[in-house]
This record gives C-alpha cells, structure tokens and sequence, in this order.
C-alpha cells in the first residue's frame, strides 16, 4: 500500500516499553483491585440505571422510542462512561497486573451465556439479515481499504482496526500479536475503543433507522 513503516517500528517499541515500565507480577491485592472496579463500576451503573429508569418512564415516557426506558441501555452507557473516565486516571496502570486478561476472560462468559439462549435455526426464519450483515461488510471493507490507500496507512492498522470492528478484543490482539507480540495490547486498546464508541454509535444509528421508518 506503499505505505511507510516506520510508525509500526515506533509503535512496538513504544508499546514495550509502556509494557515493561508497568508489568508486574500479580499478587491478591492486584487481582482485588481489578475486581473491585470491574465489579463496582457495574454496580454503580446498575444502581444509577434503577434511578434514571423509572424517573424517565413516569415523566418522559414518550422517550421510550429512543430506548431511553430502558434499564439495560443505562446500564451499558453509565458503565462505558465511567469506564473511559477511569482510563484517564491510575486506573489504567491495572493493566500492568493483567486487567485486559480478566477482561477477556468475562467476555468469553458473556458471549458463551449469549451463544446459550441461542437457537440456531431461527436463522433460517429471517434469511434476509444475512444479506444485510453482506451489505455492511462490504462497506465497512470499501472505506477502511479506501481511506488506508488515501492516507497510506501501513496495512497493520488496516487489518487490527477492521478486527477491532468487527471481531472485538476476542480475536483483534491476535491478529495483532501476529505482527509482532508487544502490539498485542494495541488490538486490545483499539477494539476497547470500538466498544466505546460502538456503544453511542449503535444507539444514534437505531435512532436513525427508527427516524428513516417513520418517514
């Protein structure tokens, strides 16, 4: 893609480096810590979205259209948020004690309890949402492509940013690990983010088809 590397190089050794100054064995204390604000940020948001929740369906119910009486998407948004907020303090030095791990670990469970509710053959009832998935697919590969030769970005990015979409940190570090092991903390870190913005986009854009619908 006649791209320069050399962003890459600094990159991974950048990464090592971040990797090294914060890497420690985990002890009790490391692994209480990382608990704690995994499971007291849920609890807050849970705690929050108890409140928000009937306040909003008893004088706004009309609000209901953009699935803001919902419990579940206050859930998600107050737990995101306060979670980027988190990054921007010494949080974000837990990683150092295997944070991402547990994380990855979590996620695991909530796709496996997702997969469990599943029944296969529904698939079959709906047939026309594989051709939608296509279509999305398709122009998800023509802009990254696109704007990759645009802006000759080395193909590295291309490929962990389209995984980090698409796969999520379940599969972008290792396509990311496959370039080099250090940068597979930079897979992590960019599907995070996709689940950050993912969580505002995917609400505007259910907005939007629900606006298109009406019209």
């Amino acid at each position: 893609m006649k791209a320069d590397t050399t962003a890459i190089t600094e990159l991974k050794q950048k990464m090592e480096d971040y990797r090294f100054r914060i890497l420690r064995i985990p002890d009790l204390t490391d692994t209480m810590k990382i608990m704690s604000v995994g499971f007291g940020v849920t609890a807050l948001a849970h705690f929050v979205s108890d409140l928000i929740t009937p306040w909003i369906s008893k004088y706004y119910p009309s609000l209901s259209r953009f699935s803001l009486t919902s419990g579940f998407f206050w859930l998600i948004v107050i737990a995101t948020t306060i979670a980027i907020g988190l990054s921007f303090t010494r949080a974000r030095e837990l990683e150092g004690s295997g944070a991402s791990r547990y994380g990855s670990l979590f996620l695991y469970i909530l796709v496996a309890t997702i997969g469990m509710k599943m029944n296969i053959m529904a698939v079959f009832d709906n047939p026309g949402l594989f051709l939608i998935g296509f279509v999305w697919m398709i122009i998800h590969a023509i802009l990254l492509i696109g704007v990759a030769k645009v802006i000759k970005a080395p193909f590295f990015f291309l490929a962990v940013g389209s995984q980090a979409n698409v796969g999520g940190a379940a599969s972008a570090p290792i396509v990311a690990s496959a370039f080099h092991p250090s940068l597979a903390t930079v897979g992590v870190l960019l599907a995070v983010l996709g689940y950050a913005v993912g969580t505002y986009g995917a609400w505007l854009c259910g907005v939007i088809m629900q606006l298109v619908s009406i019209n």
